[in-house]
């Protein structure tokens, strides 16, 4: 089958940079996806965008390059509930990627059991409008509760106005919760303003809460973008960043989000965003948490010491 991509669509960069800045050895990449390709697994009718091709091979091309160990592969939305390309990836890796699934409520555990030993530790709750239909909050509750036998998470992508409304149902899930992208600050607002203040407060009161840290081409308005060498890209990303990150040094993940998929202004370089990452974990120590500890306990906890 064959898909035209939505008009204007970025595609990912096509020769990444080596990274200046080298990851601590087992290094995760704790957010990224696989689009099909889409004439082996093709992209859903339900869909709000039709992406490029990227697939698991060059996925792991990737990882190699930027000096990772290991992924944690997303589902994208353009695959809906369809879970195939994400499984074929977690298989593909042997061990070395994991997965964070959509499903429904209509899910058999059988077919949760399998995703399991395909390597799914979590679900994915989308609360932004323009990329998925409403869920009843019922029936996320409802997935919530069957996957927390099996150990796994909740990740869950909103934006920060939409935070006091979600609240209660965040602060009910039973389950690890994992917010994306530091739940999408305005970075124009002062660090100590209200909107990423109640951010602070959902973490600072909920102890079950994680933070991925990455995704600074997503908040930047000023830039500079991750382009050309770039050695202080996305400056006004930064402060908040390495505040959640000094804040909660056991909670924090970091991650490509490769391919980056809706990008309307510029597809950064990924060697780039790498190097962006010691100017919010500013330490060793700090570096080792974010990178290697935090996602293998979350995602391999059988193999930690």
């Amino acid at each position: 089958m064959s898909f035209d991509k939505t008009p204007g669509w970025l595609d990912w960069h096509p020769a990444p940079s080596q990274p200046r800045f080298q990851v601590p050895p087992g290094s995760v990449d704790a957010h990224c996806h696989v689009f099909g390709p889409g004439a082996e697994f093709p992209f859903a009718p339900e869909r709000k965008y039709t992406p490029c091709d990227a697939s698991k091979a060059q996925l792991f091309a990737l990882r190699d390059r930027l000096g990772f160990a290991r992924n944690v592969i997303v589902q994208a939305t353009c695959h809906g509930a369809d879970n195939r390309a994400l499984v074929d990836a977690c298989l593909a890796a042997e061990g070395r990627a994991r997965g964070v699934a959509t499903v429904r409520r209509s899910i058999s555990d059988t077919e949760l059991q399998a995703l399991h030993d395909a390597g799914v530790r979590g679900v994915h709750f989308n609360f932004v409008k323009r990329l998925v239909d409403f869920t009843p909050k019922d029936e996320l509750l409802e997935i919530a509760r069957r996957i927390q036998p099996l150990g796994w998470h909740v990740v869950i992508y909103f934006e920060a106005v939409d935070l006091p409304e979600l609240w209660s149902f965040f602060t009910a899930l039973p389950t690890t919760v994992v917010v994306d992208h530091m739940g999408r600050p305005d970075v124009r607002q002062p660090l100590d303003g209200p909107e990423f203040g109640l951010f602070l407060k959902f973490m600072d009161e909920h102890p079950n809460v994680w933070s991925k840290v990455g995704c600074p081409e997503r908040l930047s308005v000023s830039g500079p973008p991750a382009l050309d060498g770039e050695q202080a890209a996305y400056r006004d990303v930064v402060p908040f960043a390495r505040h959640v990150v000094e804040r909660y040094p056991d909670r924090v993940l970091w991650g490509s989000d490769w391919p980056h998929p809706n990008l309307k202004g510029h597809m950064p370089d990924d060697g780039g965003l790498v190097d962006f990452i010691p100017h919010i974990a500013v330490t060793a120590e700090l570096q080792r948490k974010l990178l290697v500890d935090n996602p293998m306990r979350l995602y391999w906890p059988q193999e930690q010491p």
